[in-house]
């Protein structure tokens, strides 16, 4: 059995190539965006789930090269879920550091948010397969 580090190790470019759709696409015209999406993203977390979803299409011997675009997908609905999350629970902490709406305002927070989804929604367009589009928009709030 491959412990984690095995498994990052063994994913780094993949998850290179994921970082890199996630800084490209969370560019923006208005200033504010582009803060607040630095500081949530900045914050790092364990990437979990954008790491699976490179596994899996990996497992399923994927060639398309939507993987990384995917595991970003993935990666903004997480995060807008935590930021409208945030603000529906008044928290004040996430992974021992300010909440985005302590920091920037609830307003703001639910509008990155709101763009995070929009933009996740997009790339998920111009994937161009139903089944993906159909398959994430019945998944419950991760």
């Amino acid at each position: 059995m491959m412990t984690l580090e095995e498994i990052r190790n063994l994913t780094n470019d993949d998850m290179s190539a994921v970082n890199k759709v996630i800084t490209d696409r969370l560019a923006s015209d208005v200033a504010l965006v582009n803060q607040l999406s630095a500081y949530i993203i900045g914050a790092g977390g364990k990437r979990f789930r954008p790491l699976i979803t490179v596994l899996s299409a990996r497992a399923a011997g994927d060639k398309s090269g939507w993987a990384p675009q995917l595991a970003a997908v993935v990666e903004f609905i997480h995060t807008a879920t935590l930021l409208h999350d945030d603000v529906v629970d008044e928290s004040s902490l996430r992974r021992g550091r300010d909440t985005a709406n302590v920091l920037f305002g609830n307003a703001a927070s639910v509008l990155v948010g709101d763009f995070l989804y929009s933009r996740a929604f997009e790339m998920m367009v111009e994937v161009g397969k139903m089944r993906v589009m159909e398959i994430l928009a019945h998944t419950p709030p991760m």
